[in-house]
């Protein structure tokens, strides 16, 4: 809203309206304000929260500090969301279909996620929303959004034009920068293809790996799509979930991953950058730098106030709209295949998982009783049983968190 307010006043001539035009400083902007909502405005919620004994029901499962947990406010994922939709609102181009296709994605999962807590707390039904339902809505999100990134004729890629050489020295000069633009778009097609790390000619086409399945089935490729988008939602927003089990874990890695996204959606929207690294440009993204700077920002204002000992809890409202957003997120910017780096923790934590529920029916069907790879999954518990504090459990998970980050910045040069 506010960038349709100052564009207005730019045309006018009113002097300064114009800084509004660029996307750096929206973006610092929206950092801006989603910490200050989170912050402030967090506060007050929690307080009502607590008002209203909207707290944490914990199970007992002999891990230290557990007790200490029990009735803090949940449901404090209603503050991520305001933090990260107000800003995005008011900063964003809202006719850009990239901007549409994530508010889309926070209100639906958010929903969800409200819905699941809802239940728990209100219904007292330790369970939630039931599991068929949670993946029914993780499978229409991937559903609309793999068909709208499929057919709508403004989600599409620039390959690198190699009859445009962008020397460094023209650059500087409006009308050479203009020219080589106009290139780059006019080469702009539709195309279902993504970034795949460490190699030379970093790009898979679902349309080549169809027709090497079939000839003829290259024209199917959109169906393949679409299974891969509702696989890498449905996988990293459960991710997500998982890895919320301890104070701050979920939010800190969250915006560490946010962070370099907002990296990679900056060098693929901007068409020097995209030049320079020699990868695919991705025109009209630049406005998801707004949104997940906005993201960024809430992630770390809601860490002031759930970092060890937490004074709010995310709940599934939280924990399932930051991963659903993650998962949108990169595969909007083509870097889907760079989650499973980005992501190491959510992987780890749910393969903790799958292994553990995987050996322990094997072996009870086989031996009569169950047995554990781990002392308990989800893998941050694990450490827990071992005797670990809570936060060095959580420091150390951050560290590996940027440790990781680095290594996907790196894939952009390391082929």
């Amino acid at each position: 809203m506010l960038y349709y307010l100052f564009d207005y006043l730019h045309e006018c001539g009113v002097p300064g309206a114009g800084v509004f035009q660029y996307i750096s400083f929206r973006a610092a902007a929206a950092i801006v304000i989603s910490l200050f909502i989170s912050m402030v405005v967090g506060k007050r919620l929690i307080r009502a929260l607590a008002r209203k004994q909207i707290g944490e029901t914990v199970r007992d499962l002999g891990l230290a500090g557990q007790k200490e947990k029990e009735g803090t406010p949940t449901m404090g994922g209603l503050i991520i969301i305001a933090a990260i939709l107000i800003p995005v609102l008011l900063l964003c181009r809202l006719d850009n279909i990239y901007v549409l296709l994530m508010i889309l994605t926070t209100v639906w999962l958010g929903t969800m996620g409200f819905l699941d807590d809802y239940i728990k707390v209100f219904k007292h039904d330790k369970h939630g929303l039931q599991g068929k339902f949670k993946v029914f809505g993780q499978v229409g999100l991937g559903l609309v959004v793999g068909l709208v990134m499929c057919f709508h004729p403004d989600i599409v890629v620039s390959q690198k034009n190699n009859d445009v050489i962008v020397e460094e020295h023209n650059l500087l000069q409006n009308t050479e920068y203009q020219k080589a633009l106009a290139s780059f778009e006019n080469n702009t097609e539709k195309s279902l293809v993504t970034t795949i790390p460490f190699v030379k000619n970093n790009e898979l086409s679902y349309t080549a790996i169809m027709e090497a399945i079939h000839d003829g089935w290259g024209k199917y490729a959109w169906i393949l799509f679409v299974l891969v988008v509702i696989l890498v939602i449905t996988a990293v927003s459960n991710g997500c979930n998982l890895t919320d089990g301890m104070d701050g874990l979920a939010t800190g890695t969250s915006a560490i991953i946010g962070a370099t996204l907002a990296m990679l959606a900056w060098v693929s929207g901007n068409i020097i950058f995209a030049d320079y690294l020699n990868i695919m440009y991705i025109p009209h993204t630049g406005e998801l730098v707004i949104f997940i700077a906005a993201f960024v920002g809430a992630a770390i204002g809601f860490l002031w106030y759930n970092a060890y000992p937490a004074q709010v809890f995310m709940g599934d409202t939280g924990s399932l709209t930051i991963g659903g957003i993650i998962a949108v997120f990169a595969l909007l910017i083509r870097k889907e295949l760079l989650l499973p780096i980005l992501c190491g923790i959510f992987l780890v934590e749910s393969l903790s998982v799958i292994i553990q529920v995987t050996y322990f029916r094997y072996t009870k069907k086989r031996y009569g009783e169950g047995r554990r790879v781990f002392l308990m999954s989800p893998l941050h518990h694990h450490y827990q049983k071992k005797g670990y504090k809570e936060p060095k459990i959580v420091l150390r998970f951050f560290i590996v968190g940027i440790l990781l980050a680095v290594i996907t910045l790196a894939t952009l040069k390391l082929r």
